[in-house]
């Protein structure tokens, strides 16, 4: 190890490069610019055969180390004559380079094998994936991104032509260039390990957790103007999300356009029934299912039209004409749906303000982390994808209930895994009626999804995302036409609250889990 280096921060001249890329986008033109330049290209396998049918000349990686490539490849770019001709400090290390032969590479142009493609495909066992783990790339990357005083790293095709550029004539980097795409490039090997360690170890939630995304997008702000913001996603994820829904028409998504989108298509996803989802402020505040989409979508929507003002509307079948005539009539932000026919689309054009996203095949949500920063750290769990059954709950009232009651309580439930905790949720015929979402005490959510209700009360159910710590709440909805309460129960007055609903000749059933969502 170099005690007290110096790093050289005056501009390098390229005089020889070595391209060893999987991804051979943009490569051709890059190389090119090279051979103009009169800069000489080492290179290996596929991206030398690549140049030479472009007619670039290139040196074979295993001629100038004077080693073949073996082991099927895997062992090519590991060599002295490749490692010291990136690593070495021309100002210090000039006599060791001239002692074996080594010549200096200034110029690194390297990306990896997709690790993350391999492992999303249906074959791949852990065989195939560990064969796809790069090992020469990540070390040259490494290599020339730490040599940064004089030497340049290129990892992704979206900076040849800035390189390309700042070579000009002269075929000079600057020293800011190098250090910017020094930083991108550990930032790609990392996040390449970090991907391979999520796939290899075997429990989720273990000792050690790694992040990883790429940038999507940058955004004007976040919640508010004065905070900046960007969107990153998991790298090649392909599942139907926000962020790869194709975006029909309108303004390009807020941090709060996704946030809301986001919530919207998770609730939607609970559903295998003809669904439709009004969401505002992350929280929905009109929910049905049914048979016909225009009536489910005009249930979902005047079950509290009011907060359905600008917000967001999901649904989980394709739009078509008659839906889309009804839509066109009420202002909404965004319009979220796995397809859409094209009258519907020309319907929408009329309304330029209007975001029409395409989300593709809905599926189930599955298992997976989710991630919330604190000072200092960050909280991970895995997502609620609990489901309840008519077996799973517990009715503990001397008032029983009937099938069709009990298929709206699971209703209920399913929606309410989406309301901001404390929440309340009355429903109604499989449409939501009152919802009290985000509330410090769960009496407050009571009387604000009453209010909400109006009236609507009559044989209604009233959901709560967990137990009654007092009787206040069923006092509240006595005499108001609610028939029934699903709850987890667990309180240590549980007994109270039971009699309570006696008293007043309201059902009720335990889950015996909660749904808190905060």
């Amino acid at each position: 190890m170099i005690n007290n280096p110096t790093l050289n921060r005056e501009p390098i001249n390229i005089n020889r490069a070595l391209i060893s890329v999987f991804d051979k986008s943009g490569v051709v033109n890059l190389a090119q610019t090279l051979k103009e330049l009169g800069i000489e290209i080492l290179s290996t396998g596929g991206t030398a055969r690549v140049l030479r049918e472009a007619n670039i000349a290139v040196v074979n990686v295993s001629d100038y180390t004077r080693f073949p490539e073996i082991m099927d490849g895997q062992v090519k770019t590991i060599n002295p004559m490749v490692e010291g001709g990136i690593l070495g400090l021309r100002n210090k290390h000039s006599a060791d380079a001239e002692t074996n032969n080594i010549k200096w590479i200034d110029l690194v142009v390297c990306n990896l094998y997709p690790f993350s493609e391999t492992i999303s495909r249906e074959d791949c066992d852990l065989a195939l994936a560990l064969e796809n783990v790069d090992i020469g790339g990540p070390t040259m990357i490494r290599s020339g991104a730490k040599n940064v005083g004089w030497v340049c790293v290129v990892v992704d095709p979206v900076d040849y032509s800035a390189l390309r550029n700042e070579l000009g004539s002269d075929g000079e980097v600057s020293f800011e260039t190098r250090k910017r795409f020094s930083a991108k490039a550990f930032g790609h090997t990392a996040q390449y390990d970090t991907i391979i360690h999520n796939y290899l170890k075997e429990e989720k939630l273990s000792e050690d957790f790694s992040l990883t995304y790429t940038k999507h997008s940058k955004m004007r702000y976040g919640e508010n103007p004065h905070q900046q913001a960007a969107a990153y996603q998991i790298p090649n994820n392909t599942s139907n999300n926000i962020l790869n829904a194709t975006i029909h028409q309108g303004k390009k998504l807020s941090y709060n356009n996704i946030m809301d989108a986001d919530a919207a298509l998770a609730c939607l996803k609970e559903f295998d029934e003809t669904a439709c989802i009004v969401v505002k402020h992350a929280n929905p505040c009109g929910v049905a299912v049914g048979d016909d989409l225009l009536d489910v979508y005009s249930r979902a929507f005047n079950a509290d039209s009011l907060s359905a003002f600008g917000g967001i509307i999901a649904i989980n079948q394709e739009c078509t004409a008659d839906v889309a005539v009804e839509i066109s009539k009420v202002f909404i932000e965004i319009l979220l749906a796995p397809a859409y026919d094209q009258k519907a689309l020309d319907l929408f054009s009329k309304k330029k303000n209007l975001r029409v996203l395409k989300v593709g095949e809905l599926k189930k949500r599955k298992k997976k982390l989710e991630v919330r920063n604190v000072d200092g750290g960050i909280l991970v769990q895995e997502t609620d994808t609990s489901t309840l059954s008519g077996d799973d709950l517990n009715t503990v009232t001397e008032s029983k209930l009937s099938s069709t009651e009990l298929e709206t309580m699971l209703f209920g439930w399913r929606v309410l895994k989406y309301v901001k905790s404390n929440g309340v949720l009355i429903v109604k015929d499989n449409t939501t009626v009152g919802i009290g979402a985000g509330q410090v005490s769960r009496v407050d959510a009571v009387e604000i999804a009453l209010r909400k209700a109006g009236d609507s009360l009559k044989d209604a159910t009233l959901c709560s995302d967990a137990f009654f710590p007092f009787r206040d709440g069923i006092d509240k909805i006595a005499g108001t036409g609610i028939k029934a309460v699903i709850q987890p129960g667990g309180s240590v007055r549980d007994q109270e609250v039971i009699d309570a609903c006696n008293e007043h000749r309201i059902a009720m059933v335990f889950t015996g889990q909660r749904c808190f969502k905060h």
